[in-house]
């Protein structure tokens, strides 16, 4: 356990100084500077134990332990290495050093698997980069492709398949990148919790049963522009105030939904952003999540009327867009129960959860059979630069996850 989580450590405090914000957090973001520092460096890791390695169309990293019976579907284990700005330094990374650890420790204990197993290492999780979380699992498992990529475009305009080329990738190239699910016998994560339950119940992990289901709307209001002292206000179209009455009616209807529905505006972009103009045009984003599918649906159906209504009230034009839609995802329960097994033979105190916040693991349930762990995250706190977790307290998380390995490719 103390090799384990010496190792954790380092690797997490290596990879957290692949930043564009030194001090500030974890800043990284997919193709970036920082990514090929990340990328150059888990590469390396992987080769070091002995790991064969390569990269898809679109850069995600394959480290391949191969398995005694080579022809047989791989366990893949792994996560995401982008961060949103001013992250933290375990979202992601942990779940990708939990693959490395588990490689580790089977190279240690001379033991052979049946099944290959891979450790993968995502690229645009977030969302940051291009406005499209769970954008790297989502062109494996088919759901996007080249087409949405050339569309997929970041704060400066420029495409994810502009940036895919300068790194050194190919966005037309994507359907290359998707993977066979006869080639898969499982995915399995590992993650920060990014919520305050294990912490505050004195838990070692949680085992996920359910991930929420996620609905991303992009939303842009169209009024007109005006000289804020010579303009009168029955002769306006302002697309702040339009977009100020949405806003603050979308928290009742996330209310009103129940389920654990919950609803946020986490961006708002006002043009042409100046003290005596008025605002001619906003765009905002409405992130909506229940664990009910017909909660969530309603949800977005009530806000996209809200929006219509409140936009027609003072003659705007809206325009709305969902780039994402994620159903409720139910994870294996077979697996699920030996993690729970594992977790139950080592003494630890664990408990079933529902996933608040999406993951990997649920676009990967399209096409294979998921697990996902959880550990701790002091005081709850993620996306942030105090996020934190215990490396003791990932260890206990990685002793769970080799055990599942241990079973699925029956090493």
């Amino acid at each position: 356990m103390e090799s384990s989580a010496l190792r954790i450590q380092q690797h997490i405090e290596q990879l957290a100084e692949y930043t564009a914000t030194p001090g500030q957090g974890t800043t990284r973001l997919s193709y970036s500077q920082q990514d090929k520092q990340a990328r150059d460096y888990l590469k390396q890791q992987m080769k070091e134990l002995g790991l064969q390695v390569r990269e898809d169309a679109i850069g995600n990293i394959y480290g391949r332990l191969e398995g005694r019976e080579k022809e047989l579907p791989a366990v893949i284990i792994g996560s995401h290495f982008d961060s949103v700005p001013h992250g933290g330094a375990f979202d992601g990374p942990a779940g990708i050093i939990t693959g490395l650890d588990v490689v580790a420790r089977i190279r240690e204990q001379n033991l052979q698997p049946r099944y290959p197993l891979e450790v993968i290492a995502l690229v645009e999780e977030e969302g940051t980069s291009f406005g499209r979380a769970l954008m790297a699992s989502s062109v494996i498992t088919g759901l996007i492709g080249s087409k949405e990529l050339h569309q997929l475009k970041d704060r400066q305009g420029v495409s994810a398949a502009k940036r895919m080329a300068d790194a050194g990738f190919d966005a037309d190239k994507a359907a290359e990148a998707v993977l066979d699910p006869s080639t898969v016998k499982a995915f399995l994560e590992l993650h920060i919790e990014q919520g305050p339950v294990l912490e505050q119940a004195n838990e070692d992990i949680g085992i996920v049963e359910t991930v929420v289901g996620i609905a991303q709307l992009e939303i842009k209001l169209t009024g007109k522009a005006g000289h804020a002292g010579t303009t009168p206000m029955n002769m306006r179209a302002d697309a702040l105030v339009c977009a100020s009455h949405i806003i603050s009616q979308i928290p009742d209807i996330a209310i009103a939904a129940s389920n654990s529905t919950v609803a946020t505006v986490g961006r708002l972009n006002v043009l042409p952003n100046g003290a005596n103009v008025i605002p001619s045009e906003v765009i905002f984003s409405v992130d909506i999540r229940s664990k009910n599918k017909s909660a969530l649906g309603n949800a977005i159906e009530q806000v996209i009327a809200l929006i219509e209504e409140e936009s027609a009230k003072m003659a705007l034009q809206s325009d709305i867009v969902q780039p994402l839609y994620v159903a409720p995802t139910e994870l294996n329960p077979d697996i699920h129960r030996v993690m729970a097994q594992h977790a139950e033979a080592q003494g630890l105190r664990y408990r079933t959860m529902v996933s608040g916040a999406g993951h990997d693991t649920m676009i990967f349930a399209g096409i294979t059979q998921t697990g996902l762990i959880f550990v701790p995250s002091r005081n709850g706190l993620s996306h942030h630069p105090d996020e934190w977790t215990d490396y003791e307290q990932i260890a206990r998380g990685v002793d769970v996850m080799f055990e599942t390995v241990k079973s699925l490719t029956e090493c």
